[in-house]
């Protein structure tokens, strides 16, 4: 899956309330924004998101993810 997640807060603290999908024809790919119970967006997550994100944002959220496993 080429996916990606944009944390807009603490990841364990996150809690979605409400995801509104957007799949904008200008970017040809899908974006889902998640929000909170108070309305405040808390992250975004990005399909296709090696055609969306910068290699190098990429690159560096992969060797943050190994660093925790």
């Amino acid at each position: 899956m080429d996916a990606a997640y944009v944390y807009l807060t603490e990841p364990q603290a996150r809690v979605s309330a409400r995801m509104y999908p957007r799949d904008p024809v200008d970017v040809d790919g899908m974006i889902n924004l998640d929000f909170d119970e108070r309305g405040r967006l808390i992250g975004i997550e990005v399909w296709a998101a090696s055609s969306k994100l910068p290699e190098h944002l990429l690159q560096s959220a992969e060797r943050m993810g190994t660093e925790g496993a």
